[in-house]
């Protein structure tokens, strides 16, 4: 029944994707190329109907404009030079790219500007960050965005589909692994990597997420798909999009970055890839750049951000059958089965506010270095992870636990105090050490021997609610592995399943009632470079969007402003060790569920009009 109903989940992919859609309608966008020659014909034709921007809608998407300056003669000529130099040398994945002023858009509004507010199922992504430091914030220096990807993976229990929406293709296969067809496809390409003129940031690849329940892919013995609670929502154990178009933010330049990636598997010729890829990429300029810029609501912020709001009731565990389990798992910690194990349940909360509308608030509530907002296939994810689960960057492994929490004094001298107060516990320090050697196995199976190292150890991350303790264990990648290596053997962290770790995942299956689905697995991004980011789905708030979630109650349904109703999923769990009180942990995973419920209860104050119910 699950695989059915992942296959009634994919059927609108078999459609035309937006791009297709407006081919269909006919021209939207006064940037239509020339009419092609005789010899460029192939791709060059489809390429070009999906370059226009989607039909304007009044106050909600973009209309094509000609306000950015092209560029001249000269610079395409060099461009164009450099292009067939490069595709001569061997490389088929070519970036094309332009500069411009970002002082008349923010990212939440260029995400707008490519994506429409109704289509809510089309995949995409924005990823924002604020980075952490000993004594406060900082603006995280990129923002990165992503629309219409052209290619989509998609793996629930070992049946893959690879919808490829270049090449207009549909494929379905058993895979023992599902990671290794996005690796099998990179390793078809070779990118041209440069860094000239590029960001250091993501400039485009793969992004979406890995289920907590990947892991089964790996552990197939003792974490097989059969003996997992139940699979309630039906999402994908793995969604990932292939983005050849992304916007980059650079907020210290005051600059953006907007690239198109040309396959040339795709073309005939060079020629007609350079050609196809500059006016694709002129098109996405010219929405940037619309004079019919999309409307975003605003509000006035009036809650105390930084309070608590009500506890959720609704649960897939009540009080006492959380406890009960609390209990169940400590009489396994004393008898040496385990040293910890981190219990979870997931709470609802339903709402009119719309998921972005969530996004914009909970940018407010808790900014972190991983701020998401994804839209992929079955579900939304707004999160704002404070942990990554594992980054490669030019092939150095790294893997970070967050251990240790304590509440966020009022003034400076309190925290000062409370940050001594978590640095002395005893308990908090030794569950830490405890996750720091995981953090060692993990990097060391995929490292070169004697190259795992503690960079840092015990140090304190403040956010806005509480702070937390944090390391960094770094190793050397193996020369006879990749990314997607590093990543298998991470997922899911210690921090979010226990120690040791298969064990604990076993009973985490024995004692929760649902699928953890995306809850403690990674969302981020896999590069053409081979670099990875994935961050911890922690504080991760997952809207369902298939049709059997829709609550049919709505409001103001014969106006401009009708909404429908949302239901919100928020996981959250507790390490439980030897000395744990029931008590306490039911009340740690219901705190930490309502201070993520903030920005619901911010998007609802500031977005909602109750006098149109």
């Amino acid at each position: 029944m699950a695989a059915a109903g992942l296959a009634l989940s994919l059927r609108p992919s078999l459609s035309p994707p937006p791009w297709a859609r407006a081919r269909a309608r006919g021209p939207t966008t006064t940037l239509a190329p020339p009419p092609p020659q005789p010899q460029q014909q192939g791709r060059l034709a489809a390429g070009r109907a999906r370059a226009g921007a989607p039909p304007a809608r009044p106050g909600v998407s973009c209309r094509a404009a000609t306000a950015f300056q092209k560029l001249d003669a000269v610079a395409v000529r060099e461009e164009e030079e450099a292009f067939r130099s490069a595709a001569a040398a061997g490389h088929t994945l070519l970036p094309l790219r332009r500069c411009i002023f970002s002082d008349h858009l923010t990212p939440v509004l260029a995400y707008r500007c490519l994506v429409r507010e109704d289509d809510r199922e089309a995949p995409s992504f924005l990823f924002e960050s604020v980075e952490q430091a000993s004594e406060g914030t900082n603006v995280g220096r990129y923002s990165v965005l992503g629309a219409q990807p052209a290619m989509e993976i998609v793996a629930k229990a070992n049946r893959v589909t690879v919808m490829d929406h270049e090449m207009r293709t549909k494929k379905e296969q058993y895979a023992d692994d599902p990671m290794t067809v996005p690796r099998d496809i990179m390793e078809q390409w070779n990118p041209q990597i440069t860094d000239d003129g590029l960001p250091d940031a993501f400039c485009g690849g793969w992004v979406g997420f890995f289920s907590y329940d990947t892991v089964r892919y790996v552990e197939t013995k003792k974490l097989p798909f059969s003996k997992a609670p139940e699979d309630d929502r039906n999402l994908p154990d793995i969604h990932l999009g292939l983005y050849n178009d992304v916007v980059i933010f650079d907020h210290v330049e005051k600059k953006t970055h907007v690239i198109h990636w040309v396959r040339l598997d795709c073309y005939h010729s060079v020629d007609e890839a350079y050609e196809d890829g500059k006016n694709r990429l002129e098109a996405l300029l010219s929405r940037l750049h619309s004079t019919n810029v999309p409307t975003l609501s605003a509000g006035s912020i009036k809650l105390n951000v930084g309070q608590f709001g009500s506890a959720l009731q609704k649960s897939t565990m009540s009080s006492e059958d959380y406890k009960k389990s609390v209990v169940q798992a400590k009489e396994h910690i004393l008898a040496g089965d385990i040293f910890q194990v981190v219990l979870s349940q997931r709470f609802e909360r339903r709402t009119f506010a719309d998921p972005f509308e969530v996004y914009r608030a909970l940018r407010i509530v808790n900014p972190s270095p991983y701020m998401a907002y994804l839209q992929a296939r079955g579900c939304i994810l707004v999160a704002s992870s404070p942990e990554i689960l594992t980054r490669v960057a030019k092939r150095t492994v790294v893997n970070r636990p967050l251990a240790g929490t304590i509440r966020r004094g009022k003034t400076k001298a309190e925290d000062k105090v409370l940050e001594q107060l978590l640095l002395s516990d005893e308990k908090q320090r030794a569950e830490h050490i405890m996750l720091v050697d995981l953090g060692r196995n993990d990097v060391g199976k995929v490292s070169k021997p004697g190259t795992v190292k503690v960079e840092k150890l015990m140090n304190i991350e403040r956010y806005s609610h509480v702070m937390h303790i944090s390391s960094t264990v770094t190793g050397e990648l193996r020369d006879d592995l990749t990314c997607w290596d590093a990543l298998r053997a991470a997922l899911p962290v210690g921090t979010v399943s226990g120690a040791p770790k298969v064990r604990a995942m076993e009973l985490i299956d024995e004692m929760e009632v649902t699928m953890r689905g995306p809850y403690s697995g990674g969302f981020g991004q896999i590069s053409f470079r081979g670099d990875m980011d994935i961050a911890l789905a922690l504080r991760t708030i997952v809207f369902p969007t298939a049709s059997r979630f829709d609550t049919m109650y709505s409001y103001a349904a014969n106006s401009s402003n009708a909404r429908q109703e949302w239901v919100a999923h928020l996981q959250t769990g507790a390490g439980i060790v030897a000395d744990s009180k029931p008590d306490d942990e039911q009340q740690e995973c219901q705190n930490k569920a309502a201070g993520l419920a903030r920005a619901i209860d911010l998007a609802e104050s500031t977005f909602l009009d109750f006098s149109d119910m």
